[in-house]
Formats: C-alpha cells, structure tokens, sequence
C-alpha cells in the first residue's frame, strides 16, 4: 500500500533527502505533509514538485507568503502556520508515517503528536529523546507507536542488533561503540579556538548540514546528544556507552557483544542510507546512494576523544549520568551559546563555558510531565541568557 508521510522540518538537510528517497520510490510513497519554519521560497518548490494536502510554515505571514507563491504554480496545497498545525499534520489519521526532523526543542511537541497518534516515527530529532527521556518512551509504549532512528549512528547501532533485542545484557551485548569524526577542529591547535569562526565551525569535512547540528559537531555536542538519545533507544546505562572518534565516518557505529564479537554498519557518509533504511523497514529499498568501494579506501582509523579539547562533550555525559532535568538543562543552554556563536555574539570556547556555568548552579528535579519538561527548557534558556551577560562582562 502507498504509505502517507508527513515531513516535519521538509526544507533541512533531513527533509530535503527524505524527498530524495521518496522520488526515487514514488510507487510506494507520497507526501501528505511538508513543514518549514521560514523557508517559504523552497518549501514552495517542494509544494510544486511533490503536491502535499498540507504545507505549514511558523507564521501567519509566512502562510500569506507561501499562499501567493502557490497560487503561481496553481498549487492546491493548503497552507496552515503555527505549533498546533504541526501538532495536527502529525497526528492526522491519514498519515502512515512521520518524519520528524525539525532541528531543536522545538521538534518535540509534534514529534509526540504523532506518537499519541500511533504513527511510525523516523526520529531524525534526538531533542525530543533528550528532553522528554522516560515520558517520550513511556508514551511510545503506551501508544503502540513505531519508532525508528535516523541519525546515522543509531541507524547503524539498531542495524546490529539483534532484531528481538529487549534488554542489551540478555541479548549478549557488552557494549556499544558510538562513533563520531571528530568534527573540522578534531586535530586543530586548541590555542586559537578563540578565533574559530561560525564558517569554519559549519565546514564539516563529510556530512553536509544545517548551521546549528554542524556547530554542534564542532564542539562534539552533537555526539553528546546522540549519547544521551542511545541510551533511551536502546535502555542503555551509560557504561555501556562508548565513544569513539572515526574521522572518515565509514563505520557509523557498532555494537561488541561478550563473545568478542563486533557488528559493524558501514556505509558512505549520506543520509539517504538510514532514512531509506527506516522508510521500508523491515524491507530494503533503493535510497540513491552508491555502495562502498572498498578497493579506494586507504585508511579507517580510531581513537578516543579528547575531552579538554571537546568539553560539551564532556557536560553532555555528565548530564546524563546525573539524570533528572539535566539534560533538557543542557539542550536549552547549547541552543543559546549556538545561536549566539552563529550570530557572532559568543566565541567557540565560550558555548561550553555557558553551559557549565548554569549547570553548575542548576537546582535539578525530575519531570514528572510533558509541560514540566517545558517548563524547565523555558527556565533553563533564561538561566542561558543571564550567564551569557555575565561571561561577556
């Protein structure tokens, strides 16, 4: 049967391969939704290509914007704004499946709209994973919800487990090997990190990405939050969580079981692979992406962070070992120091400071709800702002 999706964040560098995959499988797929936060002129394009029902934008102007756009193509689609019209393409009883990549917290509330509604769910968004934590998976289980990650890492973890696989012990396993590149400063002179420069910071050697998430490769947040994410996917404890640095980024991840055994899923660096992966899942399908070559690789390497030179990646763990709201603390503060590092307002070395400073002083409890969750992303990006005046001055 053709299966529905509705793309949440259509315009980012998620959305615009999922279209990929979905174009190059057009009998089996067809979009019902696309959203974008600002990106009127693209989503437009998008809206013309792939004729969705819905197309929702983050405001009421936007929707005035796309609307005029549409009416030259002679496009049907209807335009919708705001968080509650994200909340419905989501949960819509038309839609098979969600693909949810809008980057930040604010992916979280429509993420969970197509959990309470039952849907297959391609988590492209990890800050749903480290905000809501137990409540998100409690609310997967509860809802019968299919939830499939789409970060390369966890794609390929998920790929080498064993297909039952309810508890990491019982099944055999005795660790999992998350990898991460090591980002564009991973051999760079720590002294003048001082003087990186958003666009050096953007300028991933292998994935192509939205500002933020390559910022966040930058600093090894990214790996941090992916850290945290493997362990609700997979109800890991942290222990059994290792980081390793793989500058090729090749192998995406692996999972060591107590035999001496190491599964690994490698792939070239395009995430077409995992998204394909989780669209026909449990089947295989074509996602446009050559296969290795293995005859033209010279070299695949491995190492352990360095964690003086990587420090968010440091407080990400540390988030995690504490627990309670700590990690919402520490997605709230990044989202911040990135945005004001992005806007040339905060220096490199001072997003990490930031973030420890009002994890430090953080009077931390356990949410006991999906609006307590809110409420401590809201405290926390105030507790940002305030600490960022203080650094600066």
């Amino acid at each position: 049967m053709m299966q529905k999706i509705t793309i949440l964040g259509a315009t980012g560098s998620i959305g615009q391969s999922t279209l990929s995959v979905i174009e190059q499988n057009s009998e089996r797929y067809s979009v019902f939704a696309l959203t974008a936060n600002k990106s009127v002129k693209l989503l437009s394009e998008q809206c013309r290509q792939f004729k969705p029902k819905y197309a929702v934008v983050g405001s009421e102007l936007l929707a005035s914007d796309l609307r005029e756009l549409l009416s030259l193509y002679d496009c049907s689609t209807e335009v919708l704004f705001g968080r509650q019209a994200l909340c419905d393409v989501a949960g819509h009883s038309d839609v098979d499946t969600v693909m949810a990549a809008i980057v930040g917290a604010a992916g979280l509330l429509p993420t969970l709209s197509g959990v309470e509604a039952g849907k297959r769910i391609l988590l492209a968004n990890k800050e749903a994973l480290v905000m809501g934590g137990r409540l998100f998976m409690d609310k997967v289980a509860e809802h019968g919800a299919l939830l499939l990650p789409i970060d390369s890492e966890h794609n390929a973890i998920f790929q080498c487990l064993p297909s039952s696989c309810a508890n990491l012990n019982e099944s055999g396993v005795s660790k999992i090997l998350l990898t991460g590149s090591g980002g564009p400063f991973r051999t760079r002179d720590v002294d003048t990190f001082d003087l990186v420069t958003p666009d050096e910071a953007c300028a991933h050697p292998n994935w192509s990405m939205g500002r933020k998430i390559s910022v966040d490769s930058a600093t090894m947040m990214n790996k941090g939050l992916e850290f945290i994410e493997a362990c609700w996917l997979f109800d890991a404890k942290c222990e059994d969580i290792e980081v390793v640095v793989h500058p090729q980024s090749v192998v995406h991840s692996m999972v060591q079981y107590r035999d001496g055994s190491v599964l690994a899923q490698m792939g070239n660096p395009d995430m077409r692979t995992p998204i394909a992966h989780c669209l026909a899942f449990p089947e295989r399908i074509n996602s446009g992406v050559k296969s290795l070559d293995f005859s033209s690789l010279s070299e695949l390497s491995f190492e352990s962070p360095d964690f003086e030179r990587f420090p968010c990646l440091s407080l990400a763990m540390e988030a995690s070992t504490m627990g309670e709201d700590f990690p919402i603390v520490l997605n709230a503060v990044n989202e911040i120091a990135v945005d004001l590092f992005i806007h040339k307002q905060l220096k490199f070395t001072q997003i990490a400071a930031v973030i420890g400073s009002v994890m430090e002083s953080w009077d931390s409890s356990e949410p006991e709800s999906i609006a307590a969750v809110i409420d401590a992303d809201h405290r926390a990006r105030i507790k940002a702002n305030e600490a960022v005046k203080s650094i600066q001055s």
